[in-house]
């Protein structure tokens, strides 16, 4: 006889497993669990990923290690539900299910692709890498589809606009996620100084082996900030204004952007005393993310025009973006930026947020065209 857990799975298994296409109906309680599923799984990533950064500035790569483990049991959760979604309709409308399966596709791509990477070039510590990037661009493209169908299909209920904002705070974390190595690198040069080094000597000797030079500073500074001073500030603000653009308008509260970048601070903050616990090293957290959710909320509370909002508020995210990382670098840490790069910050973010307002109402438009004569919105 089936008991407990497994008779559970079984008596799932019998009342919805069954072929079906996106956008059938779906009972609210399912919907609800699987959505829920989503945000187990990608908890499960994100703390194996914050972990493996700080593991791998301190030990040499281990596909094995406990990062690994606990991302890959992240990773097999939001694979399942992917395939349950595609096999079911439960769940999904059918654009929804198109970026769950092409994001989750090119993770998968991604994953042979950076382990035959390593294989290669060695160490590859920087998250700059080209196959970190897919795994980046795979996750982003599976969290648009979690996004889409939970904006879509979750229904009313307490778990509706915290679930989305935990959403957002995944999509941002991924986004931000390869700046890390400048956070981590920063300190690791600082450790070094203090003739205390967070890297272990073997760790060290091999990155320096790579460059052909002794463990020195030198070989410490290149493996620890590899990356040009302009990438931090201009990929960091432009990519977390916009997510937290968007985030701010699908979630709809008045301070939603401030919210969510208080979120990912706070994580930032609360992982920081746990891997110091554990002996990892730390990183410099980015607490100038507030006043970016700040500046993009503040752009959001009067009544200017959508183009003029957007050169405001990109104004207001790279002056206070650049400010604040200033100011760490003062009180306490942050990673060495190039301070004339905020022109380039400011123009992309202003004109990427107005093709975006204007994409958007092109879009609403067009859906306003269709109501009216009958047709279902896109």
């Amino acid at each position: 006889m089936k008991t407990g857990v497994t008779a559970r799975v079984a008596q799932f298994r019998d009342r919805y497993w069954e072929r079906g296409e996106p956008g059938r109906e779906s009972p609210p309680a399912l919907v609800a669990g699987l959505y829920r599923l989503w945000l187990v799984g990608l908890l499960l990533k994100l703390l194996g990923s914050s972990w493996d950064v700080a593991w791998h500035f301190k030990w040499l790569r281990d596909e094995l290690a406990p990062p690994h483990v606990i991302n890959t049991l992240g990773t097999v959760i939001v694979v399942g539900l992917t395939l349950f979604h595609t096999y079911t309709g439960y769940g999904v409308d059918r654009r929804s299910l198109r970026l769950m399966q092409w994001g989750t596709g090119i993770f998968l791509v991604a994953l042979p692709i950076d382990l035959i990477n390593h294989r290669v070039n060695g160490l590859d510590i920087t998250s700059w890498s080209g196959s970190h990037a897919l795994l980046y661009l795979g996750t982003a493209i599976m969290l648009a589809g979690a996004l889409r169908g939970w904006v879509r299909l979750f229904p009313a209920t307490a778990w509706r606009v915290p679930g989305l904002a935990a959403l957002w705070f995944f999509f941002l974390e991924n986004t931000w996620f390869p700046n890390q190595h400048q956070e981590y690198g920063v300190l690791e040069i600082a450790s070094w100084d203090r003739g205390d080094p967070y890297a272990e000597p073997i760790l060290l000797r091999f990155a320096a082996d790579q460059i052909g030079r002794p463990v020195d500073r030198e070989s410490i500074v290149q493996f620890s900030l590899p990356i040009p001073d302009w990438v931090y500030p201009v990929w960091g603000l432009v990519t977390a204004a916009l997510v937290l653009v968007v985030a701010r308008r699908t979630i709809g509260g008045r301070w939603a952007a401030t919210a969510v970048a208080a979120g990912y601070v706070a994580y930032r903050c609360l992982i920081w005393p746990l891997l110091a616990g554990m002996d990892f090293p730390l990183s410099a957290v980015p607490l100038f993310l507030v006043l970016v959710g700040l500046a993009v909320d503040a752009a959001h509370l009067g009544r200017v025009p959508a183009p003029l909002a957007a050169v405001l508020g990109a104004a207001a995210v790279t002056g206070l973006g650049y400010g604040g990382i200033r100011a760490q670098q003062a009180l306490d840490a942050a990673p060495p930026i190039d301070f004339t790069s905020a022109a380039v910050t400011f123009v992309a973010l202003a004109a990427l947020w107005t093709v975006g307002d204007l994409l958007a109402r092109r879009r609403e438009l067009a859906a306003g065209g269709a109501a009216r004569v009958g047709a279902a919105p896109l």
